[in-house]
């Protein structure tokens, strides 16, 4: 070891970097959506102005493009906006499970009377909407397309917060962001309950079998990735094989990620006590106690994190900044015509979303705070929590994603302008009512 030597300070940490800003888990998801979220709505933008132009039918033509593999007699092909739709999204779903999870079992929800008012409140914004959907839909052939209007845009809503600044406490943030990840996750749990059909029940077994083997595989040890990644793949082709919607697959893997790390900080800080340097007329490396020193040191400082924000760290710039604006890009664009906007269905998702989300939320929180099954945070004033529920209604990736599936041609861009005026209205109406309230004094 060498000796004799004055140490820098600065030496005994990590280099600066841009990401160490990021304080902690919640922040740097919050910071990730609201860039996401500004770059999602270029991308919604482009695909309006390209779907309304000289370009329209080349632009939607390039989506329908098939793309698979093919052995001799066996196909394997979607077209590019269905590899979207049901491969990359499925990340995404992932995503979101992970930020539960981890949020649930070691983050801001671990205090069960806490988590359940967000819980709550997205069972209400999505039970209500579906509830004034089906009044005004029923016995039309819009009528399947209610579980459309029980989704919340993370990245949108998100990012309309960020907007405001010190102006709204984080414990709205917190709110809205578990909120929404709560209703994702139960919009795609209706999606594979309610827009599956046919169902063939060999895949499925194949698919739970590969759900054991990934617990067997976390329970003998198992930590790298590249294994569970292909194992997690089969299990995507038996669900798509099955009927059942393949993005449920997302969802279901990232609830069984572990959270708990495989190191603990002591056991850190004792093994990287005994990484000894160097000497600086050391020629290579070879192998020496002090490189397998070194090499136990580099693993125990990974698995000091949990697997669930290992993960969440490595997908989450990929899925805010890559898969959802290409999402939007191919699903965002509608012929805007003013003969659309008398359709009863644009007026029953408008109004599911406008109506729904709020009475919804603040319903269903009121309840949920009177018979004592969740408390309020002192800061999280009912105003506050009417220009979230209003938010709440920015549906948008996630309502024509659901539409996608529930709706036939004759019908999407009907849906489509519902969705977009919904979102609209409700992120103008929620901004209104936040920016109502008295700036908040930023804290030291």
């Amino acid at each position: 070891m060498i000796t004799g030597q004055q140490t820098n300070p600065g030496v005994a940490r990590l280099p600066k970097a841009f990401v160490d800003r990021l304080a902690t888990p919640f922040v740097r998801f919050l910071r990730i959506e609201t860039a996401g979220g500004a770059i999602l709505l270029l991308f919604t933008v482009a695909a309006l102005v390209l779907s309304n132009s000289p370009w329209a039918y080349s632009f939607e033509h390039v989506w329908e493009t098939q793309v698979g593999l093919q052995v001799g007699s066996l196909g394997f092909t979607r077209s590019l906006r269905e590899w979207i739709n049901d491969g990359l999204m499925t990340l995404f779903f992932f995503l979101v499970s992970l930020e539960l999870k981890r949020a649930l079992v070691l983050g801001e929800l671990r205090k069960p009377r806490i988590a359940a008012l967000s819980i709550v409140a997205a069972l209400g914004g999505m039970v209500v909407p579906a509830a004034i959907y089906l009044a005004l839909q029923s016995g039309l052939p819009g009528q399947h397309g209610w579980g459309t209007v029980m989704a919340t845009d993370t990245a949108f809503v998100i990012g309309c917060l960020a907007l405001l600044g010190s102006r709204i406490p984080q414990s709205l943030r917190m709110f809205m962001l578990s909120l929404a990840i709560v209703d994702d996750i139960g919009a795609i749990l209706v999606v594979a309950i309610g827009y599956s059909s046919n169902i063939a029940w060999w895949p499925l077994v194949v698919a739970v079998l590969g759900f054991a083997i990934i617990r067997v595989m976390a329970m003998l040890g198992f930590r790298g990735f590249l294994l569970y990644f292909l194992v997690g793949l089969v299990i995507w082709l038996a669900v798509d094989a099955s009927g059942i919607h393949a993005t449920i697959t997302g969802v279901m893997l990232g609830l069984m990620t572990p959270a708990r790390r495989w190191v603990s900080d002591e056991r850190l800080y004792a093994i990287l006590g005994q990484v000894i340097a160097h000497p600086a007329s050391s020629e290579g490396s070879g192998d020496t106690k002090d490189r397998h020193t070194l090499q136990m040191a580099e693993i125990a400082a990974r698995e000091t994190l949990s697997p669930v924000e290992r993960l969440e760290i490595a997908l989450h710039p990929w899925v805010g900044f890559v898969i959802m604006p290409l999402f939007a890009f191919a699903n965002a664009g509608l012929p805007l015509t003013l003969s659309e906007l008398g359709s009863l269905l644009t007026v029953a998702i408008f109004l599911g979303f406008v109506l729904g989300k709020p009475i919804g939320i603040l319903l269903f929180c009121w309840l949920a705070i009177r018979l004592h099954i969740a408390i309020r945070p002192p800061e999280l004033s009912w105003r506050l929590l009417l220009g979230g529920s209003l938010l709440a209604g920015i549906g948008f990736t996630m309502a024509l994603f659901i539409a996608n599936i529930a709706f036939d041609k004759s019908l999407i861009d009907s849906a489509k302008l519902g969705i977009f005026l919904a979102s609209v209205f409700s992120a103008v109406a929620g901004l209104a009512i936040l920016m109502w309230l008295p700036a908040r004094v930023k804290t030291p």
